[in-house]
């Protein structure tokens, strides 16, 4: 069964940094990894995307301030994120696209806050 799972949440101040960190359990072939986030209330949005197919994408909220990466050799992505607002604080899924479907991990919360 494969699994992802997420990294490196907390708390930080408006203007700061985190770096999430996502591992996938599986030795399986998989063609994208990615970030969604989920704002109190509202539903969760794609973030940041990586596909061996279409490349890498951005919402627009985000660009320019996270970045996405792979190691691929460990099954891992992360998600750097920079000058943090407050409508960044959520929880953070990451996933995992293969051809038998979508895998979500459990998520980590980030708070930004003054």
């Amino acid at each position: 069964q494969v699994q992802v799972m997420e990294s490196g949440g907390g708390f930080v101040r408006p203007g700061g940094s985190m770096r999430l960190s996502c591992t996938a359990s599986t030795d399986d072939t998989f063609f994208a990894m990615g970030w969604f986030h989920q704002a109190p209330g509202k539903e969760r949005e794609l973030v940041a995307r990586t596909s061996i197919h279409t490349g890498t994408t951005y919402a627009n909220s985000v660009m320019g301030r996270f970045t996405i990466s792979r190691d691929g050799d460990k099954n891992t992505a992360f998600l750097q994120m920079n000058s943090l607002k407050t409508e960044d604080t959520g929880v953070y899924y990451c996933i995992l696209d293969r051809s038998e479907g979508r895998v979500w991990g459990q998520g980590t919360r980030v708070t930004v806050s003054a």
